[in-house]
């Protein structure tokens, strides 16, 4: 079944006054873009963020509340990214104790590295969404979103 909308999740990890962001070098150039992508057919995207952070960036994660909703429209956007219309949500999450960042064993084909990046130099980057002023906005007052998930919610009794 294919649906018109790929629910994307990622972690947003931000320590030390640095986030941690996944390194590329493609056709667009060197670029950076948080550790992310599309859930899997039954995967939650509290799993998504979790296991996009372990492949890209190596880490385990304890995923937290939503830092931010990212929508890409093909059709508002010329197709600039692509023709999939994409939700990610981005969770503000914490590296469990003893976890290091480390370069996967098998990366995407265009990842050189996981890095890093002081919030200071976040405007020395190309980052993918363009949400640096975003990133720095959240950090410096954080203002996290709740994500309901049906099975934490009370359930009705029925009498």
């Amino acid at each position: 079944m294919t649906y018109h909308i790929r629910v994307r999740a990622g972690a947003v990890i931000i320590e030390n006054d640095a986030i941690l962001l996944v390194e590329f070098n493609d056709h667009n150039g060197l670029h950076y873009n948080f550790p992310a992508g599309g859930a899997e057919p039954g995967e939650s995207v509290v799993e998504t963020a979790k296991r996009e952070a372990w492949e890209e960036a190596g880490v385990e994660v304890e995923v937290g509340p939503l830092a931010f909703v990212y929508e890409y429209t093909p059709h508002l956007n010329n197709e600039r990214f692509g023709s999939t219309h994409s939700l990610g949500l981005m969770f503000d999450c914490k590296l469990v104790d003893g976890s290091t960042v480390r370069q996967p064993a098998q990366p995407d084909p265009f990842q050189t590295g996981v890095k890093w990046i002081p919030l200071s130099e976040l405007e020395n980057i190309v980052l993918y969404p363009n949400v640096k002023k975003q990133i720095l906005e959240y950090a410096s007052g954080k203002r996290e979103m709740e994500l309901l998930e049906e099975h934490r919610l009370e359930q009705y009794v029925n009498k």
